[in-house]
């Protein structure tokens, strides 16, 4: 699996990493036993292991929690069989040892867990706080396009396995990929995305073909230039995934625009830290409001413009859209100030055009983009020119992935 970041993210990233507390407990040594390969220290709260140098804490009901054992834990359905609720707060272990690469712990009334070293240096706080849960390859115009990733094709797409794999590598690694000779139908385009994953029904249906008629209140459904955007910011969970088939186009213009939103983030956090700080920690508003003859709506959804993961900083979404922001009534004065400053710095970010890749969809294309990361718009256009699309469900995506062992 890839796990490559261009340098400047992943020094970024580093630099934002929290520090991790290696202070000496307060309370006393009670025990201390030499293995091998760990060391074990039986702490008031908490057992440390020090394993392949690396010093890892875990508390006692955390350790009992996750026991693996089968009257703890069904390794058939991969569920937990202990009630978490029924463990006792004060719990420790009577006895603690390392045995053949295992930690072997003896609890009060005799029961016995087994963890496997490797699976706690995997799953401790300090181990998953410098892995990314997602490899990424950030990417300006320059970057994608000397890549060469090339397109999957329909006929070996819906038919062989390895090549959805590889679609969804390219997908999980730059945040878009393609489908090359599909029919242009919708029919055909919906064939393809459930290859893929299951299709997300919205407000806007479950597949949709549209013209610049303006039939939604959205201006979407024009023939004007739109700047980049992420959807469904208006959504609490905004889709995961966009789909596009230019199914025909009798006119001219009408490029589609993406912008990797995760590369412009890091540039902003590499470049001001305060103020990517400050879009991942300011919720806002964003707002559909649909009034026509045939449909009524009115969507909120709230949250931060950059989404990170509080144990490692790394970035998992961008809600990036000025037509769908609403009032800002949800900070102080003093930071509606500064907010705007941060906005511009990345704003700034997202229109350099270096960062901008241009792509002219034409019938028989279909594009897939992570909507949680890439930033779509489009050029202005003449002439009669439907899409069609749909959305699909972020989390049978990154299932699909992991069923080929693609870390996602």
């Amino acid at each position: 699996m890839f796990s490559v970041l261009p340098r400047a993210a992943g020094s970024a990233m580093r630099q934002f990493q929290l520090p991790f507390a290696r202070s000496e407990p307060r309370t006393s040594l009670l025990q201390l036993r030499f293995a091998a390969s760990a060391t074990l220290r039986l702490l008031e709260d908490c057992l440390e292991v020090s394993y392949e140098g690396t010093p890892m804490r875990f508390n006692y009901v955390w350790l009992r929690d996750h026991c693996r054992s089968a009257s703890s834990y069904n390794s058939a359905t991969h569920q937990r069989s202990l009630d978490t609720g029924s463990i006792e707060l004060t719990l420790r272990p009577e006895s603690s040892a390392v045995e053949d690469g295992q930690l072997v712990l003896t609890w009060p009334g005799g029961h016995v867990s087994k963890f496997s070293l490797g699976w706690l240096a995997e799953n401790s706080h300090e181990g998953r706080k410098t892995v990314m849960e997602q490899p990424r390859i950030l990417w300006n115009a320059n970057i994608y396009q000397n890549a060469r990733i090339s397109a999957a094709k329909w006929d070996k797409f819906m038919s062989c396995d390895s090549e959805l794999k590889k679609f969804l590598q390219n997908y999980l690694l730059y945040g878009i990929a393609f489908v090359d000779d599909v029919p242009a139908t919708v029919e055909a385009t919906e064939e393809v995305t459930r290859r893929v994953s299951l299709i997300r029904e919205t407000t806007y249906g479950r597949m949709w073909s549209f013209t610049s008629d303006f039939s939604r209140g959205d201006t979407a459904y024009s023939q004007l230039a739109l700047d980049r955007h992420t959807d469904t910011s208006y959504f609490q969970e905004p889709c995961g995934i966009q789909v596009f088939h230019c199914l025909r186009h009798e006119g001219t213009g009408g490029k589609t625009l993406l912008v990797d939103g995760f590369y412009a983030a890091e540039k902003l956090r590499q470049r001001s830290p305060e103020n990517f700080e400050l879009l991942c920690r300011v919720p806002i508003r964003h707002e559909y409001i649909e009034n026509t003859e045939n449909h009524r709506n009115h969507m909120t959804g709230i949250g931060p413009v950059l989404n990170i993961y509080p144990w490692n900083n790394e970035l998992y979404m961008i809600r990036y859209n000025n037509y769908d922001r609403s009032v800002m009534n949800t900070m102080p004065h003093d930071t509606i100030r500064r907010w705007y400053v941060a906005h511009r710095e990345l704003t700034t970010e997202l229109r350099w055009p270096e960062n901008e890749l241009w792509v002219k969809l034409t019938p028989g294309k279909v594009i897939f983009i992570d909507n949680w990361r890439v930033l779509h718009g489009r050029e202005s256009f003449t002439g009669l020119r439907q899409l069609c699309g749909c959305y699909l469900t972020r989390d049978d995506v990154l299932s699909a992935a992991r069923c080929f062992g693609l870390q996602a």
